[in-house]
């Protein structure tokens, strides 16, 4: 096996917001994980992966205040949503344009709608729940940001199956609607019980931030996605029997912010790792320039502006700790990996031993040991 290793760029210690977590963090995640496990069709070891995810954990971290109901609600639509970000990698073009179109009119009539297709009857239960209490700018700004995110799943779908690396401008515009970090942001008008009025939805100002936001939250993943993009970027194998968890780029999903800047810039792995860490470390300075520029609305408008912006800094933090407590990244490496930023390649070839790559358990450490 390679000893070749690389250095991962300090986000955690960049970041300056405290990390909060929702002390019902371990009961919704498991009640999460019940809800997709009875609709799923999960082969033992897909089951495995499943449950080495906790998307319900970095539920809890990037809604630390949400109550009992809203916390499960967006605790289970995290846990979809990964599920469907994983199943979408074995779709082509057309099997995704066909699946988006069930979610979507799931959203749009979530009690009328019949299917027996999964995505649609998961979508039916999460997003019957959404409008009991969510605004009619939340509920629709929900809707078109997961239309964006689906057009962005089906654009990447083509990708793969053209094996197209696109440059890293283009790529940069489609990972902001692939990160599903847009609805995401939605959901959190919805857990603080708000709802922004247009022009302050609009406003440059909240643009900004939450593109600062999204970058950071979609960047740093893609760093942590480093244990195998050498293996598909410089030897083109397919590393599904290399580093099973990371299914993304077993898929040869060259999506990838890393893996872009190879491409584009002709850079080695460390030096890419750097790049894409440089970026990061300017996103964060970004949403806190945008921060210091907004304007009044008015006390009622300014209050429910605030949990907002709070809500994104609970992103920015919450996801970066997240990524060292799922499964989905370092195996059972993440603490180790937190700790010491360092990570060693994985050889090509199918190299890496069963143990390796099924290194995975149903225990996680919270920040704060909470």
């Amino acid at each position: 096996m390679s000893c070749e290793q690389i250095i991962l760029p300090n986000l955690v210690a960049h970041c300056p917001y405290p990390v909060r977590v929702n002390p019902r963090c371990r009961e919704s995640n498991s009640k999460s994980e019940d809800w997709i496990l009875k609709e799923a069709n999960f082969t033992e070891r897909k089951r495995k992966l499943f449950l080495g995810l906790k998307a319900g954990v970095l539920t809890s971290l990037c809604y630390p205040d949400a109550d009992d109901f809203h916390l499960q609600m967006s605790s289970d639509y995290l846990t979809f949503l990964f599920t469907f970000d994983d199943w979408s990698d074995e779709f082509d073009p057309m099997e995704s344009d066909t699946i988006a179109d069930c979610i979507m009119a799931a959203l749009r009539d979530p009690h009328g709608f019949e299917t027996d297709k999964t995505v649609g009857k998961l979508t039916k239960s999460y997003f019957s729940r959404y409008i009991q209490t969510a605004g009619p700018g939340s509920i629709r700004r929900f809707i078109d940001t997961m239309d964006l995110y689906l057009q962005a799943v089906t654009q990447q779908a083509t990708d793969r199956t053209d094996q197209a690396i696109p440059d890293l401008e283009t790529y940069i515009g489609l990972r902001r609607d692939t990160s599903a970090c847009r609805p995401c942001f939605a959901l959190m008008e919805f857990v603080a019980g708000v709802d922004l009025p247009d022009e302050v939805a609009s406003h440059p100002a909240i643009l900004a931030m939450e593109e600062a936001t999204n970058d950071l939250v979609s960047w740093s993943n893609a760093s942590s996605h480093l244990r195998n993009i050498r293996t598909f970027v410089l030897t083109n194998l397919n590393p599904q029997d290399i580093f099973s968890f990371n299914v993304e780029q077993s898929r040869r999903d060259t999506h990838n912010l890393v893996a872009v800047i190879m491409h584009t810039h002709d850079l080695d792995t460390q030096a890419a790792v750097d790049f894409a860490g440089d970026l990061c470390h300017k996103s964060i300075e970004r949403f806190e320039t945008e921060r210091h520029t907004l304007p009044s609305w008015g006390p009622e408008v300014d209050r429910a502006v605030e949990a907002y912006v709070q809500g994104l800094q609970d992103w920015i933090v919450g996801s970066l700790h997240w990524s060292f407590i799922t499964k989905r990244y370092f195996g059972q490496a993440g603490p180790e990996v937190k700790k010491h930023r360092t990570v060693k390649l994985l050889a090509p070839a199918g190299s890496a031993s069963k143990q390796e790559l099924e290194d995975f358990d149903d225990d996680y450490i919270l920040p704060g040991g909470l």
